[in-house]
């Protein structure tokens, strides 16, 4: 009944939708949602009929390096020792929880080991050193790629003898 009393209608038209969801989600690199490839942080929306859903996206990046190094002899790379030239590769987690890879280039140089023998008189010098005495003689110097150079000398020194002569005529 109206204010002036008499019947009234009132018609409602009522659309029932279901709810719409939201999803908060970290990846890293790529996610897939609903068919569709995210590479990039953002809110996304996806409408199916009378419902929306809603993704808000954090995508965290993989890393990775490269690096080139030389070393003597070997190379203690991410706890493990490396004893020969070639590409290595580490795989672990960066800081936002993603793959990160370092690739090693490495280079070894081996310690070059030399030996001689040497015959003189009276004394022999080497590296600036008079030596006078027979015997085996050790030094380390520097290769052109600045590893170790061990260069040993097996020394045999032979002394003149002065003999003096007196001649009376």
């Amino acid at each position: 009944v109206n204010c002036n009393g008499c019947p009234q209608i009132d018609t409602l038209d009522l659309t029932i939708t279901t709810a719409s969801t939201s999803l908060t989600q970290s990846s890293c690199d790529l996610f897939s949602w609903n068919g569709t490839d995210y590479a990039t942080s953002g809110t996304y929306y996806s409408a199916s009929g009378t419902c929306v859903d809603t993704l808000f996206l954090t995508v965290n990046s993989s890393s990775s390096s490269i690096t080139n190094l030389v070393s003597c002899d070997s190379l203690l790379w991410n706890g493990l020792n490396y004893l020969s030239s070639g590409t290595y590769t580490y795989t672990t987690t960066n800081f936002v929880g993603c793959d990160s890879t370092a690739t090693l280039n490495l280079t070894i140089n081996n310690t070059e080991i030399n030996s001689l023998a040497v015959t003189e008189c009276d004394h022999y010098i080497w590296n600036g050193d008079t030596l006078t005495l027979s015997g085996v003689y050790v030094d380390t110097l520097q290769t052109s790629n600045s590893c170790d150079s061990v260069v040993t000398v097996n020394l045999t020194i032979n002394n003149s003898y002065n003999d003096t002569v007196n001649v009376f005529a």
